[in-house]
Formats: structure tokens, C-alpha cells, sequence
């Protein structure tokens, strides 16, 4: 079954970040994943995870400046050399915190003649991060942003462009993250799509569409689509990476059945 995972980036932000572990915990999560770690010490979050008994399942690599406008930078030719400097200390919080699973955004390009050069340099810096995460067995996650609404310009924004990465990396620990939301709002047609990628798919991620808020308050029928992705056997995380329409613990009644 389907296991859900808080995204502590966007779920429990009435609270601080370190106090949003206990709020997951309480509303009945058992994992949690969030966009960066970088800000607080691994020992510290490390130390939330034990104290509320849940499990980290996926964070991402260093963005560049989130603040500024970055997102992500393994994809820009100019900044590999601060992504390759970058996938050290990823993995040393994956270690402290016991996570598994890495995420390796590839950033923004709105100059359509460099793409193929973007996505050229992403494969790279993405296999020097599988080697390197591979000796301690630690999973990279390759995901499709849409470009559509939320990330204008982002580099790997369709399915096809996912699998053309990971295909060139060829490697045994580079995996789909596969995010229902940015697929919807890029090609729809869900079902058949987790089904034919679902063999590539090391994670999960949703939010429903439009507005990219809790399941139900869009088009997507997640009763009838995790049961679906339950059928197909998919028993990986699934991490719940929306914004509330209104306070968290409030908006998980369409849960329920899975936490």
C-alpha cells in the first residue's frame, strides 16, 4: 500500500520547521520529505526524526539561492562545478538522517537553442551524484517540473525528457520521481502513465489541480487513483507535497484510508 510522506516544506507551516515533525507525527504520518535540510544541523533534525518516530524519505541536493530565484542548478553548465561541491554534503545529512532518496533539480533555462546542452550537463552532474550516493545506497530521484504554471523555463519538464536522462546516466540508482500534479498539468491521462513508468518510479509526490492544494479541492479523483497505484503495486512513499487550503491537520480528511 501506498505509504504517505508529510512534505514539511509545505504541510504543518503554522508551526516552525523543527516543531513541524511532532505536528506529522500527530496527524498520523510515519515519513516525512521536504525540499532542503541545509538550514538546520543534521544532528538536530536527525534527532526530531527518532523523537517522533518517523522515517526521512527524500530531500533535495542544494538548490543554489532559493531565495533569488534559483531552482535548482545541475542542469547550468556554469554551476556544476558548485552542484558537484554540493553532493558531499547531501549525503551527509542523508546519512545522518537515514534517508534514501535524493533529489537533483536541474534549474531553469528560457533560451530554447541551450536545452539540449541543459540536459546534456544534468545527466553528467546527475551520474556523478549516482556514483558517488550509490556507496551508501542512496537512491537519485530525476522529476519532471511543469514549465506550464509553476516553473517557467524549468529544464526537465516532460516525461520523455526524464527518461532521455536517466537513460543516458544508465545507472542503477537513478530513479523517476514521479509527481502527479506536474504530470497532470503536462500530459494527463494518469493512470496509463503510472502504469507504463511505474517500473522506473523510486517516488511519488501530489497535490491535486488546479491551485496545487490537498486531494479534492481539484480535478484529480485521488480516491480512485491511489487505489489504482495501490493495485498496480506500487508500496513506495508517496509524499504529500501541497499547500493547504486552509490549516493542515483541517484539510487531511481525504487521508484517512491511508495514513
Amino acid at each position: 500500500m501506498p505509504r504517505l510522506a508529510a512534505n514539511l516544506s509545505m504541510l504543518f507551516t503554522e508551526v516552525s520547521f523543527m516543531e513541524r515533525f511532532r505536528a506529522a507525527a500527530r496527524a498520523g504520518f510515519t515519513g516525512v520529505e521536504y525540499l532542503h535540510p541545509y538550514a538546520e544541523r543534521a544532528a538536530d533534525i536527525a534527532d526530531q526524526l527518532k523523537a517522533n518516530g518517523l522515517k526521512q524519505v527524500l530531500f533535495n541536493f542544494p538548490p543554489g539561492d532559493w531565495e533569488a530565484g534559483d531552482r535548482g542548478i545541475a542542469g547550468l553548465p556554469e554551476r556544476s562545478s558548485e552542484f558537484r561541491d554540493g553532493v558531499g554534503l547531501a549525503i551527509e545529512y542523508a546519512l545522518a538522517t537515514g534517508c534514501r532518496r535524493l533529489h537533483a533539480m536541474a534549474g531553469l533555462s528560457h533560451d530554447p537553442d541551450r536545452i539540449a546542452m541543459h540536459l546534456e550537463t544534468y545527466a553528467a552532474n546527475v551520474q556523478f551524484a549516482a556514483d558517488a550516493a550509490a556507496r551508501h545506497g542512496i537512491d537519485i530521484m530525476v522529476e519532471a517540473i511543469n514549465s506550464r504554471v509553476d516553473m517557467p523555463g524549468y529544464i526537465v519538464d516532460t516525461a520523455d525528457k526524464v527518461l532521455a536522462v536517466i537513460d543516458a546516466i544508465d545507472r542503477p540508482n537513478v530513479y523517476i520521481q514521479y509527481d502527479v500534479y506536474h504530470m497532470q498539468i503536462m500530459h494527463g491521462d494518469l493512470a496509463r502513465s503510472i502504469d507504463r513508468l511505474l517500473p522506473r518510479i523510486g517516488h511519488m509526490q501530489l497535490a491535486d489541480n488546479p491551485g496545487r492544494h490537498e486531494p479534492g479541492t481539484g480535478e484529480i479523483d485521488y480516491g480512485w487513483l491511489l487505489a489504482h497505484i495501490d493495485a498496480a503495486g506500487y508500496t513506495g512513499w508517496v509524499g504529500c507535497e501541497y499547500r493547504p487550503a486552509g490549516e493542515t491537520a483541517a484539510g487531511l480528511g481525504w487521508a484517512a484510508t491511508w495514513l
